[in-house]
Protein backbone atom coordinates (compact mmCIF):
# COMPACT_ATOMS: atom_id res chain seq x y z
CA UNK A 1 0.00 0.00 0.00
CA UNK A 2 1.54 3.30 -1.26
CA UNK A 3 1.95 6.36 0.94
CA UNK A 4 -0.73 8.27 -1.48
CA UNK A 5 -3.87 5.46 -0.74
CA UNK A 6 -3.35 5.47 2.97
CA UNK A 7 -3.49 8.97 3.09
CA UNK A 8 -6.41 9.40 1.06
CA UNK A 9 -8.03 6.23 2.62
CA UNK A 10 -7.56 7.70 6.14
CA UNK A 11 -9.23 11.57 4.80
CA UNK A 12 -12.25 9.61 3.61
CA UNK A 13 -12.77 7.60 7.07
CA UNK A 14 -12.54 10.72 9.08
CA UNK A 15 -14.65 12.91 6.93
CA UNK A 16 -17.13 10.66 5.90
CA UNK A 17 -18.74 11.04 9.63
CA UNK A 18 -18.55 14.91 9.22
CA UNK A 19 -20.03 14.96 5.78
CA UNK A 20 -22.66 12.23 6.40
CA UNK A 21 -26.41 14.81 6.70
CA UNK A 22 -28.35 13.33 9.58
CA UNK A 23 -31.94 12.29 8.66
CA UNK A 24 -35.12 13.56 9.89
CA UNK A 25 -37.47 10.79 10.70
CA UNK A 26 -40.68 10.99 12.76
CA UNK A 27 -41.20 14.46 15.25
CA UNK A 28 -40.55 15.13 18.76
CA UNK A 29 -41.99 16.71 21.41
CA UNK A 30 -41.47 20.14 23.39
CA UNK A 31 -41.69 19.12 26.88
CA UNK A 32 -41.51 23.00 27.83
CA UNK A 33 -45.22 23.45 26.59
CA UNK A 34 -45.89 21.62 29.48
CA UNK A 35 -43.69 21.57 31.81
CA UNK A 36 -42.77 24.54 33.70
CA UNK A 37 -42.35 26.72 30.84
CA UNK A 38 -45.53 26.62 29.19
CA UNK A 39 -47.50 26.86 32.67
CA UNK A 40 -45.88 29.84 33.56
CA UNK A 41 -46.31 31.65 29.92
CA UNK A 42 -49.87 30.78 29.80
CA UNK A 43 -50.59 32.17 33.38
CA UNK A 44 -48.22 35.29 32.42
CA UNK A 45 -51.01 36.17 29.64
CA UNK A 46 -49.41 34.57 26.34
CA UNK A 47 -51.04 32.65 23.59
CA UNK A 48 -50.06 29.27 22.15
CA UNK A 49 -50.69 29.40 18.24
CA UNK A 50 -49.80 27.01 15.34
CA UNK A 51 -46.51 27.20 12.95
CA UNK A 52 -46.71 24.03 11.44
CA UNK A 53 -44.40 20.91 11.35
CA UNK A 54 -40.79 22.06 10.63
CA UNK A 55 -38.92 21.48 7.57
CA UNK A 56 -42.73 20.70 5.90
CA UNK A 57 -44.68 23.52 3.71
CA UNK A 58 -48.61 23.81 4.87
CA UNK A 59 -49.07 24.28 0.98
CA UNK A 60 -47.41 21.01 0.19
CA UNK A 61 -49.09 19.25 2.78
CA UNK A 62 -52.15 20.24 4.42
CA UNK A 63 -52.73 17.70 7.05
CA UNK A 64 -49.97 19.34 8.89
CA UNK A 65 -52.64 22.05 9.44
CA UNK A 66 -54.85 19.65 11.74
CA UNK A 67 -51.77 17.93 12.83
CA UNK A 68 -50.14 21.04 14.24
CA UNK A 69 -53.53 21.80 15.73
CA UNK A 70 -53.47 18.43 17.66
CA UNK A 71 -50.04 18.67 18.60
CA UNK A 72 -50.75 21.30 20.38
CA UNK A 73 -53.82 21.25 22.06
CA UNK A 74 -52.83 18.22 23.73
CA UNK A 75 -50.43 19.87 25.73
CA UNK A 76 -51.29 22.90 26.49
CA UNK A 77 -54.08 25.85 26.36
CA UNK A 78 -53.82 27.99 23.65
CA UNK A 79 -54.38 30.67 26.30
CA UNK A 80 -55.97 31.54 29.66
CA UNK A 81 -59.07 32.61 27.74
CA UNK A 82 -59.79 29.42 25.64
CA UNK A 83 -57.81 25.93 25.34
CA UNK A 84 -58.42 26.24 21.28
CA UNK A 85 -56.00 27.77 18.78
CA UNK A 86 -57.53 30.00 16.62
CA UNK A 87 -54.39 31.78 15.21
CA UNK A 88 -52.25 30.55 12.78
CA UNK A 89 -48.71 31.47 11.21
CA UNK A 90 -48.51 31.13 7.49
CA UNK A 91 -46.31 31.52 4.63
CA UNK A 92 -46.43 34.54 2.70
CA UNK A 93 -48.40 33.11 0.11
CA UNK A 94 -51.12 30.46 0.82
CA UNK A 95 -52.82 28.67 -1.26
CA UNK A 96 -57.07 28.06 -2.01
CA UNK A 97 -56.73 23.95 -0.72
CA UNK A 98 -54.27 25.54 2.05
CA UNK A 99 -57.35 28.09 2.67
CA UNK A 100 -60.16 25.55 3.05
CA UNK A 101 -57.67 23.34 5.29
CA UNK A 102 -57.51 26.38 7.42
CA UNK A 103 -61.43 27.03 7.85
CA UNK A 104 -61.98 23.20 8.59
CA UNK A 105 -59.88 23.31 11.62
CA UNK A 106 -61.32 26.41 12.81
CA UNK A 107 -58.47 28.73 12.69
CA UNK A 108 -59.48 32.19 12.61
CA UNK A 109 -55.97 34.56 12.70
CA UNK A 110 -53.36 34.90 10.34
CA UNK A 111 -50.24 36.56 10.14
CA UNK A 112 -47.87 38.45 10.04
CA UNK A 113 -46.26 38.46 6.59
CA UNK A 114 -49.31 37.40 3.84
CA UNK A 115 -49.39 38.52 1.07
CA UNK A 116 -52.21 36.15 -0.47
CA UNK A 117 -55.41 38.34 -0.66
CA UNK A 118 -58.34 36.56 1.64
CA UNK A 119 -61.51 37.70 3.34
CA UNK A 120 -62.39 34.67 5.61
CA UNK A 121 -59.64 35.66 8.11
CA UNK A 122 -58.06 38.60 10.67
CA UNK A 123 -55.34 38.86 8.93
CA UNK A 124 -52.58 40.35 11.21
CA UNK A 125 -49.45 41.82 9.54
CA UNK A 126 -45.87 42.22 11.08
CA UNK A 127 -45.73 46.49 11.50
CA UNK A 128 -43.54 46.22 14.30
CA UNK A 129 -40.11 45.69 13.12
CA UNK A 130 -38.27 42.86 15.19
CA UNK A 131 -36.49 42.57 18.72
CA UNK A 132 -33.55 41.18 17.15
CA UNK A 133 -30.39 43.37 18.02
CA UNK A 134 -29.24 45.61 15.82
CA UNK A 135 -32.39 45.29 14.20
CA UNK A 136 -34.96 46.52 16.29
CA UNK A 137 -36.44 49.69 15.04
CA UNK A 138 -37.34 52.33 17.35
CA UNK A 139 -38.81 55.24 15.82
CA UNK A 140 -41.31 52.45 14.23
CA UNK A 141 -42.76 51.64 17.15
CA UNK A 142 -42.91 55.46 18.19
CA UNK A 143 -45.19 56.00 15.14
CA UNK A 144 -47.71 53.31 16.48
CA UNK A 145 -51.01 55.02 15.82
CA UNK A 146 -54.03 55.10 18.02
CA UNK A 147 -55.82 51.96 18.94
CA UNK A 148 -53.42 49.80 16.57
CA UNK A 149 -52.25 46.41 17.18
CA UNK A 150 -48.30 46.42 16.81
CA UNK A 151 -46.82 42.56 15.75
CA UNK A 152 -43.55 42.51 16.49
CA UNK A 153 -41.25 39.53 15.19
CA UNK A 154 -38.95 37.27 17.42
CA UNK A 155 -37.03 34.57 16.77
CA UNK A 156 -34.63 33.41 19.47
CA UNK A 157 -32.62 30.31 16.81
CA UNK A 158 -31.82 30.77 13.45
CA UNK A 159 -30.47 27.52 12.01
CA UNK A 160 -27.40 27.61 14.55
CA UNK A 161 -27.36 31.03 15.05
CA UNK A 162 -28.87 32.38 18.83
CA UNK A 163 -29.95 35.42 18.23
CA UNK A 164 -29.88 38.51 20.22
CA UNK A 165 -32.72 40.73 22.08
CA UNK A 166 -32.74 44.53 21.63
CA UNK A 167 -32.48 45.36 25.01
CA UNK A 168 -33.34 49.44 24.43
CA UNK A 169 -36.40 48.50 22.38
CA UNK A 170 -37.60 46.27 25.45
CA UNK A 171 -36.82 48.68 27.76
CA UNK A 172 -38.64 51.17 25.86
CA UNK A 173 -41.83 48.85 25.50
CA UNK A 174 -42.24 47.84 28.61
CA UNK A 175 -42.34 51.72 29.71
CA UNK A 176 -44.69 52.81 27.40
CA UNK A 177 -48.47 53.22 27.87
CA UNK A 178 -49.51 50.35 26.04
CA UNK A 179 -51.63 46.96 26.42
CA UNK A 180 -49.61 43.91 25.96
CA UNK A 181 -52.03 41.49 24.48
CA UNK A 182 -51.96 38.53 21.77
CA UNK A 183 -53.36 37.93 18.41
CA UNK A 184 -56.35 36.03 19.43
CA UNK A 185 -56.74 37.83 22.94
CA UNK A 186 -56.79 41.72 20.94
CA UNK A 187 -59.24 39.94 18.32
CA UNK A 188 -61.67 38.67 20.61
CA UNK A 189 -61.67 41.55 22.98
CA UNK A 190 -63.10 44.21 20.52
CA UNK A 191 -65.98 41.12 19.63
CA UNK A 192 -67.09 41.12 23.22
CA UNK A 193 -66.36 45.44 23.83
CA UNK A 194 -69.40 45.30 20.83
CA UNK A 195 -71.42 43.28 22.47
CA UNK A 196 -71.85 44.75 25.81
CA UNK A 197 -75.31 45.22 26.71
CA UNK A 198 -76.42 48.64 28.25
CA UNK A 199 -79.39 49.98 29.82
CA UNK A 200 -80.43 52.67 32.75
CA UNK A 201 -82.98 53.45 35.39
CA UNK A 202 -82.74 56.67 36.55
CA UNK A 203 -79.18 56.71 38.30
CA UNK A 204 -78.45 53.46 38.27
CA UNK A 205 -76.60 51.46 34.64
CA UNK A 206 -76.48 47.69 34.19
CA UNK A 207 -73.71 45.92 32.18
CA UNK A 208 -74.03 42.65 30.95
CA UNK A 209 -71.72 40.54 28.57
CA UNK A 210 -73.95 37.22 27.18
CA UNK A 211 -71.39 34.42 26.48
CA UNK A 212 -70.91 34.29 22.58
CA UNK A 213 -71.94 30.91 21.70
CA UNK A 214 -69.96 31.49 18.32
CA UNK A 215 -66.53 31.56 20.06
CA UNK A 216 -64.30 29.07 22.11
CA UNK A 217 -62.75 31.98 23.68
CA UNK A 218 -63.93 33.74 26.60
CA UNK A 219 -62.62 37.31 26.73
CA UNK A 220 -63.50 40.30 28.32
CA UNK A 221 -64.51 43.34 26.81
CA UNK A 222 -64.09 46.97 27.24
CA UNK A 223 -66.32 50.19 27.26
CA UNK A 224 -66.38 54.04 27.94
CA UNK A 225 -69.12 55.84 29.77
CA UNK A 226 -69.23 59.38 29.13
CA UNK A 227 -70.79 61.17 32.25
CA UNK A 228 -70.66 64.03 34.57
CA UNK A 229 -71.94 62.22 37.32
CA UNK A 230 -70.12 60.97 40.14
CA UNK A 231 -70.14 57.01 41.23
CA UNK A 232 -71.41 55.76 44.38
CA UNK A 233 -70.50 52.12 43.63
CA UNK A 234 -69.52 49.45 41.19
CA UNK A 235 -70.65 45.76 41.95
CA UNK A 236 -71.51 42.75 40.13
CA UNK A 237 -75.17 41.38 40.15
CA UNK A 238 -74.67 39.74 42.95
CA UNK A 239 -73.52 42.55 45.03
CA UNK A 240 -69.90 41.64 45.25
CA UNK A 241 -67.82 44.80 44.25
CA UNK A 242 -66.27 44.84 41.21
CA UNK A 243 -62.43 44.93 41.06
CA UNK A 244 -60.82 48.51 40.29
CA UNK A 245 -58.03 49.26 37.45
CA UNK A 246 -55.24 51.35 37.23
CA UNK A 247 -53.96 53.45 34.37
CA UNK A 248 -51.29 51.50 34.50
CA UNK A 249 -52.77 48.50 34.36
CA UNK A 250 -51.73 47.01 30.84
CA UNK A 251 -52.76 43.22 31.05
CA UNK A 252 -56.15 42.78 29.91
CA UNK A 253 -58.71 41.89 33.12
CA UNK A 254 -62.07 42.85 34.37
CA UNK A 255 -61.92 46.02 36.54
CA UNK A 256 -62.90 49.82 36.33
CA UNK A 257 -61.51 53.47 36.79
CA UNK A 258 -62.35 56.88 36.48
CA UNK A 259 -61.40 59.18 34.31
CA UNK A 260 -61.92 62.65 33.04
CA UNK A 261 -64.43 61.67 30.57
CA UNK A 262 -66.44 59.66 32.67
CA UNK A 263 -65.96 55.67 33.20
CA UNK A 264 -63.52 52.99 31.86
CA UNK A 265 -64.56 49.49 32.49
CA UNK A 266 -63.82 46.13 31.34
CA UNK A 267 -66.42 43.07 32.18
CA UNK A 268 -66.09 39.05 31.53
CA UNK A 269 -68.44 36.93 29.38
CA UNK A 270 -71.16 35.58 31.63
CA UNK A 271 -71.31 38.70 34.20
CA UNK A 272 -73.38 41.43 35.17
CA UNK A 273 -72.55 45.08 36.18
CA UNK A 274 -74.25 47.88 38.33
CA UNK A 275 -73.54 51.29 38.47
CA UNK A 276 -74.90 53.82 41.09
CA UNK A 277 -74.33 56.83 39.92
CA UNK A 278 -75.06 59.62 42.60
CA UNK A 279 -76.84 61.75 40.05
CA UNK A 280 -79.18 61.14 37.53
CA UNK A 281 -77.24 62.85 34.45
CA UNK A 282 -77.63 61.67 30.95
CA UNK A 283 -74.69 59.44 29.82
CA UNK A 284 -73.04 58.17 26.30
CA UNK A 285 -70.98 54.58 26.05
CA UNK A 286 -68.87 53.23 23.41
CA UNK A 287 -66.70 50.47 22.94
CA UNK A 288 -63.22 50.31 23.60
CA UNK A 289 -60.69 48.85 21.01
CA UNK A 290 -57.62 48.54 23.21
CA UNK A 291 -58.01 47.62 27.05
CA UNK A 292 -57.80 50.55 29.68
CA UNK A 293 -57.77 53.31 27.24
CA UNK A 294 -54.00 53.36 26.68
CA UNK A 295 -52.24 54.34 23.59
CA UNK A 296 -51.92 50.88 21.37
CA UNK A 297 -51.75 47.66 21.74
CA UNK A 298 -48.60 45.45 21.42
CA UNK A 299 -47.95 41.33 21.18
CA UNK A 300 -44.31 40.33 20.26
CA UNK A 301 -44.58 37.08 17.86
CA UNK A 302 -42.51 34.24 18.28
CA UNK A 303 -41.74 32.56 14.97
CA UNK A 304 -40.77 28.75 14.64
CA UNK A 305 -41.03 28.20 17.97
CA UNK A 306 -39.55 24.45 18.22
CA UNK A 307 -38.27 24.68 22.52
CA UNK A 308 -40.20 27.31 24.52
CA UNK A 309 -37.61 27.51 26.75
CA UNK A 310 -34.69 28.83 24.27
CA UNK A 311 -37.40 31.07 23.05
CA UNK A 312 -39.02 32.82 26.37
CA UNK A 313 -35.41 32.34 28.20
CA UNK A 314 -34.67 36.28 27.47
CA UNK A 315 -38.10 37.67 28.59
CA UNK A 316 -38.65 35.65 32.57
CA UNK A 317 -39.12 39.19 33.68
CA UNK A 318 -41.00 40.77 31.27
CA UNK A 319 -44.18 42.24 31.22
CA UNK A 320 -44.60 41.88 27.28
CA UNK A 321 -46.89 39.13 25.93
CA UNK A 322 -45.57 36.80 23.46
CA UNK A 323 -48.16 35.13 20.28
CA UNK A 324 -45.97 32.08 20.34
CA UNK A 325 -46.42 30.07 16.85
CA UNK A 326 -45.34 26.24 18.17
CA UNK A 327 -43.56 24.40 15.69
CA UNK A 328 -43.53 20.87 15.93
CA UNK A 329 -40.03 19.85 15.79
CA UNK A 330 -37.62 17.31 13.92
CA UNK A 331 -36.62 13.96 15.95
CA UNK A 332 -33.18 13.95 14.77
CA UNK A 333 -32.25 9.97 13.39
CA UNK A 334 -28.55 9.45 13.08
CA UNK A 335 -28.11 7.67 9.41
CA UNK A 336 -27.04 4.10 9.89
CA UNK A 337 -24.04 4.60 7.74
CA UNK A 338 -22.30 5.86 11.05
CA UNK A 339 -22.24 2.81 13.14
CA UNK A 340 -20.66 1.09 10.28
CA UNK A 341 -18.42 3.80 9.86
CA UNK A 342 -17.37 4.12 13.02
CA UNK A 343 -16.26 0.35 13.53
CA UNK A 344 -14.30 0.84 10.40
CA UNK A 345 -12.24 3.64 12.28
CA UNK A 346 -11.75 1.34 14.70
CA UNK A 347 -10.45 -1.36 12.74
CA UNK A 348 -8.60 0.57 10.69
CA UNK A 349 -7.05 2.98 12.11
CA UNK A 350 -4.69 0.68 14.27
CA UNK A 351 -3.74 -1.45 11.35
CA UNK A 352 -2.63 1.63 9.47
CA UNK A 353 -0.72 3.15 11.96
CA UNK A 354 0.64 -0.35 12.07
CA UNK A 355 1.62 -0.30 8.44
CA UNK A 356 2.75 2.63 8.63
CA UNK A 357 5.50 2.40 11.88
CA UNK A 358 6.24 -1.13 9.62
CA UNK A 359 7.31 0.36 6.70
CA UNK A 360 9.59 3.22 8.32
CA UNK A 361 11.07 0.54 10.09
CA UNK A 362 12.20 -1.13 6.83
CA UNK A 363 13.08 1.85 5.44
CA UNK A 364 15.33 2.41 7.97
CA UNK A 365 16.56 -0.74 7.83
CA UNK A 366 17.22 -0.72 4.51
Amino acid sequence: MGVRPVGVFLVVIFLTPVLTPTVMADWDDDNWLWNLIGPERLEHGDEFACHGYEGLDINYDNSVIESCKNYLSSHTNSSRWGSEPISFGVPDIITNSTISSLKESGFIILGDNLKTETEDFFIVQRNGGSLEKNVADIGLLESAEKDSLISIYWEARIFDLKVREDKPAIDFLENQDIWYTTWGEWFNHNISSSRILIESSNSTINLELPINSDSNWNVPGSLMINTEANVSSVQFGDGEIFPLLTPDTKSLREGWRLTEEGIIISISPGDEVVIQLEQNLSFSHSPLKTFNDLHHSVTVVGHHVKNLHEWASDFYDSPLLFTWLIERPAALEMDWRLPIIAIAVLIATPLTIKWLVARDKSIRES
